[in-house]
């Protein structure tokens, strides 16, 4: 399965804030939408970088927890963001997420952002993917 694909079936919500955003406007929106990063925009609406959970809870153990809810996300978002194109297939998105130890991927075409990949997006479609084949194997030993 491609990227494209799994964007069809889960939608291409974009939930994101301005890099100017504070870290307080991230925890919230966070909460509200039961998410676990968000996408940051620089000033044009083009991909600034990527904000969650982790690099709020990294940023509250060098700073002590004390202020951070007032900085910006741009001082703790991750700006080195991996991303995929729509073509990507599904597995080779797993794959570069378990290697490179994150959770949520742009999707980018033609210097554009059409959506985001989560792992639990990516860990579904697997598991419907596996329950159909167990479920023709089992067409197949029934002899159905």
């Amino acid at each position: 399965m491609r990227v494209a694909s799994l964007l069809t079936t889960k939608g291409s919500d974009i939930i994101s804030l301005r890099d100017d955003a504070t870290i307080n406007d991230a925890v919230k929106l966070l909460c509200e939408r039961k998410i676990g990063a968000t996408i940051v925009l620089g000033p044009e609406g083009k991909l600034a970088g990527i904000l969650s959970e982790r690099d709020i809870i990294r940023g509250m153990g060098v700073s002590g927890g004390a202020g951070i809810g007032d900085k910006p996300v741009s001082s703790l978002m991750t700006t080195s963001v991996e991303c995929c194109h729509p073509d990507d297939t599904v597995d080779s998105i797993m794959q570069r997420m378990t290697m490179g130890r994150f959770r949520h991927m742009p999707v980018m075409e033609e210097g554009k952002l059409v959506g985001v990949i989560s792992i639990g997006d990516v860990v579904k479609n697997r598991i419907s993917d596996l329950e159909l084949e167990a479920n023709a194997m089992r067409d197949y030993i029934a002899g159905a």
